[in-house]
C-alpha cells in the first residue's frame, strides 16, 4: 500500500547551511570543500574524506559529532544512524518532523556530496571474492537514496563532474528545486547502475546467467547527433566491461563516431579478433554490420588488399578492423579508399601521420584484441521486453568436425573451411561464405532464402573477378560455409555450380541424407560442425 503524501510543497530555493561529504573518489573534493567553506557552509565528513579535508587545513566536523557514535567494525558502520538519516530525510516544513529533530538533537543536512566504493573498478580488475565483497558500499547508497528522496529540501551530488555546476548554483548560497530534482534523478540512476554491477557480478560468480531479475546498467559516454536515422535520438553508454573494443578504444583522430559507426566498428573488431595476432596479420572490412571482405596475409598490407579484393565496391565508406599494429604501408593503401573508421590494437607513428591526411577518418586504438572465447552477455529490446543471451563464443577450432561424405577434405580445404566458418559466424543470417587460401572470395548475407545467399555470394565473386581482371572467379576450388544447416540440396548444388569443392555446415536437417547424397554425387567433401551461428 502506498504511503500517504504529506502534501507539503517544495520550496524553490533552499539555503545550504550544512554539507555532508563522504567520497571514495576524491577528485576535486578539497577544492569544492574550500569553496563551500568560503560560502559559510558547515562541513561534516567521514573517514578518509575527513582526513583529506583536515590535512588541507579546512575546518571539518567528524560525522560522529552528528551521531554521538564512533565509527565501528572497520568503518562498516559510521553513517547508518538516525543522526545522519534524520538530517537527510526530515521534511523541514512539517511540524512533527521539526519537533522530532529538536527532541533528538538532529541537525538538518542540506547538501550531501557522496560517491561510492569503487566496486565496478574492483570487479573489472578481477579481485578476489573477499576484496570484491568489501567494496560493496552500504552507507553510501543509503545516504544517496535518502537525500534524493528528500530532494524537496536536500541537494545530493554523486558525480565530481557536477561540482562546478553546484558551485555556480550556490551563487546566492541556495539551490533551486529544478537543480535538486535533476541531481536526485542522477543519484537514483547511479545507485541503480551500482546495484546492477553487484547483481551481475553475483550472477557470474554463481554461474547464473539468467537470474530472476536482470538489470543492465551503463554510464553515458556521449550523446550523439542522432541514431540509425536523423529523426532518432541516441547516446552511447559503457557498461564497464573490461573488453578491448569500440567502447574502450581511444579515438586518435576524426570526428565523433555515429550510432551506425559504433555498431559497425564493434562488428568489425569482434570479427577480426577471431584471428589471433600471433597467428599472422588479418583484416576485416565491414559495411552495415556485415563483412564485405576478410583475409589473412603474410603482411598486414597484403591482408588488407586481399580483404578489399572480395568486394571493393561495398568496401567504399566501410569500417576496417586490423588484428595487428597499423603500419605505414597499410595506412598508405587504406587512405586511397574512402573509409569511415579504422580500428586496430596499436598504430605506428608513421601510420598516424599518413592517416592524418584524412581529417574526418576516425582512427581508434584499443590496446589489444578481445578474446572471442570469453563469455559475456548480449541484449536487445523488443516491445515490452528485453532479450538477453550469452555471447556466441563458440570456436570452430574447439569443435569435433565430422566428415559425412565419402571424400574427406584435403588439408587446404579443411583450413579454408574453418576460415569460412569463422567469418560466417559474423555474417547476418542467412549467411554463406566462400573462402580460399585465407581469403573470402564471396559473401552472401541476410537473405530470406539460404539458396539466394549461396547465389549472391557467387555473383559477388564473379564481379570481383572481372574487377581484378581474373580469368575466373576465385570460388573455383573454394570451400563454402553455411552458418546453419542446409535444409535442401539446392543450396549445396548452387555452391558446386560456383566451383566450391568443400562444404562446412552444422548439419541437423531432416534432409541431411539428401544433402550428403548430393555432395557425394558431386564428388565434394563435406563436414558437419554440430554448432550453428545464427546472427540476426
Amino acid at each position: 500500500m502506498a504511503v500517504a503524501s504529506k502534501k507539503i510543497p517544495a520550496p524553490d530555493q533552499v539555503k545550504v547551511r550544512t554539507a555532508l561529504l563522504s567520497v571514495s573518489d576524491k577528485t576535486g573534493i578539497v577544492d569544492l570543500a574550500r569553496k563551500l567553506h568560503e560560502k559559510g557552509i558547515r562541513l561534516v565528513s567521514t573517514g578518509g574524506t575527513h582526513k583529506a579535508l583536515s590535512e588541507a587545513g579546512l575546518p571539518v566536523s567528524d560525522v560522529s559529532e552528528l551521531t554521538g557514535f564512533p565509527e565501528v567494525m572497520d568503518g562498516r558502520v559510521k553513517t547508518l544512524h538516525p543522526g545522519v538519516h534524520g538530517g537527510l530525510l526530515a521534511i523541514r516544513d512539517d511540524e512533527e518532523h521539526v519537533a522530532a529533530m529538536s527532541a533528538h538533537g538532529i541537525t538538518g543536512i542540506d547538501l550531501a556530496i557522496i560517491n561510492l566504493y569503487p566496486f565496478e573498478e574492483v570487479r573489472a580488475k578481477g579481485e578476489d571474492y573477499p576484496t570484491t565483497v568489501e567494496n560493496i558500499d552500504i552507507g553510501g547508497p543509503a545516504m544517496i537514496r535518502a537525500s534524493a528522496k528528500n530532494h524537496a529540501y536536500v541537494t545530493v551530488i554523486t558525480d565530481p563532474a557536477d561540482y562546478d555546476a553546484l558551485v555556480e548554483e550556490l551563487g546566492s548560497g541556495a539551490t533551486s528545486f529544478a537543480f535538486r530534482q535533476k541531481m536526485a534523478a542522477k543519484a537514483y540512476a547511479r545507485t541503480a547502475a551500482y546495484d546492477t554491477a553487484i547483481s551481475s557480478w553475483f550472477a557470474e560468480v554463481l554461474d547464473t546467467p539468467m537470474p530472476r531479475h536482470r538489470t543492465i546498467g551503463g554510464v553515458l559516454k556521449e550523446e550523439m547527433r542522432y541514431g540509425e536515422n536523423p529523426h532518432q535520438k541516441a547516446a552511447f553508454y559503457v557498461t564497464g566491461e573490461n573488453r578491448p573494443g569500440v567502447a574502450t578504444a581511444k579515438l586518435l583522430q576524426g570526428k565523433q563516431l555515429s550510432y551506425n559507426n559504433i555498431n559497425d566498428t564493434d562488428a568489425a573488431f569482434e570479427l577480426v579478433a577471431e584471428f589471433p595476432a600471433e597467428q599472422g596479420p588479418a583484416c576485416a572490412i565491414i559495411k552495415h554490420a556485415n563483412p564485405c571482405g576478410v583475409a589473412t596475409g603474410k603482411t598486414l598490407v597484403e591482408a588488407y588488399s586481399r580483404a578489399l579484393a572480395c568486394d571493393s565496391t561495398s568496401a567504399f565508406g566501410g569500417i576496417i578492423a586490423l588484428n595487428q599494429v597499423l603500419d605505414a604501408a597499410t595506412a598508405e593503401e587504406i587512405v586511397k579508399l574512402f573509409t569511415e573508421v579504422i580500428i586496430a590494437p596499436e598504430v605506428s607513428e608513421e601510420a598516424k601521420a599518413i592517416i592524418a591526411r584524412k581529417a574526418n577518418l576516425r582512427l581508434l586504438v584499443t590496446g589489444g584484441l578481445p578474446d572471442p572465447r570469453v563469455p559475456g552477455l548480449t541484449a536487445k529490446t523488443v516491445a515490452g521486453g528485453l532479450l538477453v543471451q550469452t555471447r556466441d563464443n563458440g570456436m570452430v577450432e574447439d569443435l569435433d568436425l565430422k566428415v559425412v561424405t565419402r571424400r574427406a577434405p584435403t588439408a587446404q580445404e579443411l583450413i579454408d573451411m574453418k576460415f569460412a566458418f569463422k567469418v560466417a559466424k559474423h555474417v547476418k543470417s542467412n549467411a554463406v561464405v566462400y573462402a580460399k587460401d585465407g581469403q573470402t572470395v564471396g559473401i552472401g548475407a541476410g537473405q530470406m532464402s539460404r539458396v539466394d545467399s549461396v547465389r549472391i555470394a557467387a555473383i559477388k565473386a564473379e564481379e570481383a573477378a572481372k574487377a581484378l581482371g581474373l580469368p575466373q572467379p576465385l570460388t573455383i576450388g573454394s570451400a563454402v560455409a553455411s552458418e546453419a544447416f542446409l535444409p535442401f540440396a539446392d543450396g549445396l548444388l548452387s555452391a558446386v555450380a560456383a566451383g566450391a569443392t568443400a562444404v562446412i555446415q552444422p548439419g541437423g536437417s531432416m534432409r541431411d541424407d539428401e544433402v550428403i547424397a548430393a555432395a557425394n554425387d558431386a564428388g565434394i567433401a563435406m563436414v558437419f560442425t554440430g554448432m550453428r551461428h545464427f546472427r540476426h
